[in-house]
C-alpha cells in the first residue's frame, strides 16, 4: 500500500479533479433513478385512470366468463299460467337431451280437469260492391270483406299438469316455485317471494340479500347461487341457470345413439355389441359420431388447427427463401454498393413496418377470406424482419475464413458459398425455426379477421358469447401445438448450433 502525503494529494487533486470531486449524477444517480420511475408509474396510473378502471370493473361478470370456460348450464324454464298450472320447458339444443328428468329438479304434478276456450275460425269474407261514381281527388273505394262473428268453443280436457317444482341449486341452495309465491334458500338466508300475475309484479316479503337483486320495486328478482347458477323471477316465468363442472357432450351429442352412455358401454357396443346401423360398423358410427358432433365441430376445428400449422410453415418457409439473397444483397461488407445496400434494408423496414394484422386485412381485401390471405401476410412480414436480421448477421461475421477461400484464387461466388454461408447458416436456421413457432400463434391472431385457420373458428365462438367452452377447448388445441412446436424447435436449433458450454 502507498501512502500520500497531503502535498501528493492536493496535486493529484488539482491534475485529477474529477477523481476526488464527483459530479451530482455521480453522487446521487441511484435516488435520481428511482424517484423518476416512482413518478413514471404514478403518472401512468393517473393517465390511464387505472385505480377507476379497476374500482368499477365488474369482477363478479368475469368471474362467469372464466366460470364458462369449464362448465356448461342446463336453462329449464318454469312457465306459470293464469289458472296456477305451471309446465317446464328446456331449450330446444339443451345438452340435457331428449325427455329430461333431471335428479336435481323434483315435480310435484297433479291431474286436473281444464277448460279451454279456442276461438272457431271466422266464416268466409264476402266482398262488397264498389259504388260507380269515380273522383280524381277521392281514392278508389278499396275491397272490404265483412265476417261474420263465429262463437269461440269450449274444451274441456283432462291434463296432468306441474304444482309446485323444487329446485337443488346445490348444498344448501334451494328454489321452490309455486303458483303464487318463490322461496329462494341459501345456507341460512330465506327469501319469499309473492308472484302477483294479475299486476303482473314480484314482491318480496322484507329486504333481499346480497345475492339477490331486484333493479324496481315490483320487477324481477334475479339470484345469485355462485358457481352452482342462477334464477330469474318473473310474475308468470321463472329462468332457471344451473351450472355443471366439465364440457357437455363433448363426444357424443343429444341426436347419438352413444349418448349418455357410459364409456364401458359404449366400448362394449363397438368391441362385441350388435351393429346398430346394418352395414356400418359401432366403431365407425362411433367416430362419425364424434367428428361431426354439432356442439363441438371436432372435424372442422382439427382441419382450421391442420391450415393454421400449414400457413405458418409455408409463410414462414417463403419468407427464409426471400430474405436469404435478399440479406447478401443487404450487407455491406457482401455486396459493397451503397445505394443497392441501402435500397433493400428500406425495403425490409417498409415490409415490417406494416404489422402483421394490417397485411392481413389487406391481402382479405384482395384474396378474399381463406388461408391465402395469411400466407401472403406472415410472407411479407417475416420477409422484412428475417431479412434484416440475416444482413446484420452477415455483417458482423469472421472475415478471417472468407479471406482465406478468397487467398487461394476462389471465385466470388465460391468465396460467400465456403467463407460465409458456414459461419451464418446455424444462425439463419435457428431465426427461421423461430419465427416459424411465433408464427403459429401469430397465424391465430390473423384469422381472426379473415385469415383462415383457427383464429376465424375461435372468433366465431366468442362472439356468440355464450360458447367459451368452444373458446376453452380452441385455446387449449392451440397451446398444445406451441408448446410441440417450441419442443421442436428448441431440438433443432441445438442440433445446429451446438450444445451449450455453461
Amino acid at each position: 500500500m502507498i501512502l500520500l502525503n497531503a502535498a501528493e494529494m492536493d496535486a493529484l487533486a488539482l491534475s485529477h479533479p474529477d477523481l476526488l470531486h464527483r459530479s451530482i449524477w455521480q453522487r446521487f444517480r441511484v435516488p435520481i433513478i428511482a424517484v423518476a420511475v416512482i413518478l413514471y408509474f404514478i403518472f401512468a396510473w393517473w393517465f390511464f385512470a387505472v385505480g377507476k378502471v379497476v374500482g368499477s370493473a365488474n369482477w363478479g361478470l368475469a368471474g362467469n366468463y372464466l366460470a364458462d370456460w369449464v362448465s356448461y348450464e342446463i336453462r329449464p324454464d318454469i312457465e306459470i299460467a293464469t289458472d296456477g298450472s305451471m309446465q317446464i320447458n328446456y331449450p330446444r339444443f339443451d345438452p340435457i337431451g331428449p325427455n329430461p328428468n333431471p335428479d336435481w329438479l323434483e315435480a310435484r304434478r297433479e291431474t286436473v280437469t281444464r277448460t279451454i276456450e279456442t276461438p272457431a275460425p271466422s266464416a268466409p269474407a264476402t266482398p262488397t260492391t264498389p259504388s260507380s261514381s269515380f273522383s280524381f281527388m277521392a281514392p278508389a273505394p278499396s275491397q272490404q270483406s265483412e265476417t261474420a262473428p263465429a262463437a269461440p268453443t269450449v274444451e274441456t280436457r283432462i291434463e296432468e299438469v306441474v304444482t309446485e317444482a323444487v329446485v337443488q341449486m346445490g348444498p344448501e341452495r334451494l328454489i321452490d316455485v309455486q303458483p303464487d309465491r318463490v322461496v329462494l334458500t341459501r345456507g341460512d338466508e330465506v327469501v319469499i317471494l309473492t308472484l302477483d300475475r294479475a299486476a303482473d309484479q314480484v314482491l318480496a316479503q322484507g329486504p333481499l340479500p346480497e345475492w339477490a337483486e331486484q333493479r324496481s320495486v315490483g320487477g324481477r328478482v334475479t339470484a345469485y347461487f355462485g358457481f352452482s347458477g342462477w334464477a330469474d323471477i318473473s310474475a308468470d316465468r321463472v329462468r332457471l341457470r344451473k351450472r355443471f363442472l366439465g364440457w357437455e357432450n363433448f363426444f357424443f351429442d343429444t341426436n347419438s345413439v352413444f349418448f349418455d352412455k357410459s364409456a364401458g358401454e359404449v366400448l362394449s357396443l363397438i368391441v362385441s355389441g350388435n351393429r346398430i346401423v346394418p352395414g356400418q360398423s359401432n366403431l365407425s358410427l362411433a367416430w362419425n359420431d364424434i367428428l361431426y358432433n354439432p356442439s363441438w365441430q371436432h372435424l372442422d376445428v382439427w382441419t382450421k388447427l391442420l391450415q393454421t400449422i400449414v400457413m405458418a410453415f409455408i409463410g414462414t418457409l417463403f419468407a427464409m427463401i426471400v430474405a436469404f439473397p435478399l440479406s447478401f444483397i443487404a450487407a455491406r461488407n457482401i455486396f459493397q454498393n451503397r445505394p443497392a445496400n441501402q435500397l433493400t434494408k428500406r425495403f425490409f423496414d417498409f415490409l415490417r413496418s406494416v404489422d402483421m394484422l394490417i397485411w392481413a386485412l389487406f391481402f382479405t381485401r384482395a384474396f378474399g377470406p381463406g388461408p391465402l390471405a395469411g400466407i401472403s401476410a406472415i410472407f411479407f412480414t417475416d420477409t422484412g424482419t428475417l431479412g434484416k436480421l440475416y444482413a446484420e448477421a452477415l455483417e458482423n461475421i469472421d472475415d478471417k475464413q472468407r479471406e482465406g477461400v478468397r487467398s487461394v484464387g476462389a471465385p466470388p461466388a465460391t468465396v460467400q458459398r465456403y467463407g460465409v454461408v458456414p459461419q451464418v447458416m446455424p444462425v439463419f436456421a435457428s431465426q427461421a425455426l423461430y419465427f416459424w413457432e411465433s408464427n403459429t400463434r401469430s397465424a391465430t391472431i390473423i384469422g381472426a379477421v379473415g385469415a383462415g385457420g383457427i383464429g376465424l373458428k375461435l372468433w366465431e365462438a366468442m362472439r356468440t358469447n355464450s360458447d367459451w367452452e368452444n373458446v376453452a377447448y380452441m385455446v387449449l388445441l392451440i397451446l398444445i401445438v406451441v408448446f410441440l412446436f417450441d419442443g421442436i424447435s428448441n431440438y433443432l436449433r441445438s442440433k445446429l448450433i451446438g450444445p451449450r458450454n455453461h
